[in-house]
């Protein structure tokens, strides 16, 4: 297999990076639940498509949360290992950080899309 050393600047420069995105997929998150709630108090019912489309991207967000977290977690422990002089275990622990965080954002464009795909549905029900 390629063989590859990296110093310990190059998953550092990943922390600013994971960290907005950590951010984001918060963000994501709050907006979704506020709508959960706003739909829970509001007199009109709510459609099981409706539902299910909410539990999904609930779902989708929770796993791109869970994954950036465990990216970020490996890249600091990709770096203790390169502090440690273990540069070939540290290089592989860098990459399933990078794969992890790959992972995260295929996800956020999935969960993107399904918003995408409610709204789209939402405004046809308001022409009607």
């Amino acid at each position: 297999m390629f063989e590859q050393t990296i110093s310990l600047t190059t998953p550092a420069l990943l922390f600013p990076a994971i960290s907005l995105l950590l951010l984001a997929y918060t963000n994501r998150f709050f907006a979704l639940a506020a709508l959960i709630r706003n739909l829970s108090s509001d007199t009109r019912p709510i459609k099981q498509a409706q539902i299910k489309n909410l539990r999904q991207r609930i779902s989708i967000i929770r796993r791109m949360q869970e994954a950036g977290v465990i990216s970020f977690a490996l890249c600091v422990l990709c770096m203790i290992l390169i502090y440690l002089g273990f540069n070939k275990t540290g290089s592989g622990i860098f990459a399933l950080s990078l794969l992890l965080l790959l992972y995260s954002l295929v996800l956020s464009v999935i969960e993107i899309r399904i918003s995408v795909d409610a709204l789209n549905i939402h405004l046809q029900e308001m022409s009607q």
